[in-house]
């Protein structure tokens, strides 16, 4: 108890001899002064930059081109955290340094310590780079199908480490995002059906032909996967005793292969109706 009634006394009588001389007093307020101005600019240079990439937000969503909403806000948040994280250091630095402790030896070690872990992942690092600009560059989305390598699929999560396309007999691929060197989107324009047709040598081809432009007719008003009246381009190769009519539509994107299967099926019945063989 007296060792405790003697720290409180010591500490009181240290106050009135340092803390309660004016200069000190002055000194002191200025220092909190200065911190509470560190702290108010960093704020209002915060706000600024959210009122800046808003501002960048609302031109892109005003574009003539169109772009992913969803990409917009997370390109838009990935800007707003790194330019706080940014301010916020510098905050915490500026006002280290009024407080009299020097932020050189631990800016120093902040160097040494940054530069061990950006040894260490690199690979890390590039994953993050590589789906930023993935996201940036809009080069594909959720729900897009597409290929990278070996793989194609769905995509149904792009992340800023890793990307997830599911194929579309359920396998589910995890691919870190450093390691996508070459995409191919197959959602981005229509795609074409292409069906070929082996009849007989021996047919009349004008007879075979014209069957054919009337079923693909037929054809269009059963799906809405067809964009535009399907084309009988004509014979695609003669063999020695048969030929092939190429037929083409364009369809939605990769819808292909649905319209190339309901294709196949009405042109097979249409031509056992007229009896026409198909081989």
């Amino acid at each position: 108890m007296a060792f405790v009634t003697k720290f409180f006394s010591d500490l009181g009588q240290w106050i009135n001899e340092h803390i309660t001389k004016p200069e000190i007093i002055a000194s002191i307020f200025w220092i909190v002064v200065k911190i509470i101005l560190i702290y108010v600019v960093a704020k209002v240079c915060i706000k600024i930059a959210d009122k800046t990439i808003a501002h960048m937000i609302s031109a892109r969503d005003k574009s003539p081109l169109k772009f992913d909403r969803r990409r917009t806000n997370t390109i838009g948040s990935l800007i707003h955290n790194l330019i706080a994280y940014t301010i916020n250091l510098i905050c915490i630095m500026l006002i280290l340094g009024q407080v009299g402790l020097n932020i050189g030896p631990l800016l120093a070690g902040a160097g040494v310590l940054g530069l061990a872990i950006g040894f260490g992942a690199q690979s890390l690092v590039k994953d993050v780079i590589t789906g930023f600009f993935i996201i940036f560059e809009d080069q594909f989305g959720v729900g897009d199908v597409i290929q990278i390598d070996s793989f194609k699929g769905t995509v149904e999560e792009i992340g800023i480490r890793v990307t997830r396309i599911k194929s579309w007999t359920g396998e589910v691929h995890i691919i870190p995002n450093g390691n996508i060197k070459q995409v191919t989107n197959f959602s981005t324009y229509n795609s074409l059906a292409v069906v070929d047709v082996t009849i007989p040598l021996h047919l009349d081809i004008d007879r075979a032909t014209e069957i054919l432009k009337e079923t693909v007719k037929q054809v269009q008003l059963l799906t809405d996967d067809i964009v535009k009246e399907p084309e009988v381009l004509g014979v695609q190769m003669v063999g020695t005793t048969d030929l092939k009519i190429r037929i083409i539509a364009e369809c939605k994107p990769t819808r292909q292969f649905n319209v190339t299967r309901l294709l196949n099926i009405e042109i097979k019945k249409q031509l056992n109706i007229t009896q026409i063989e198909v081989l």
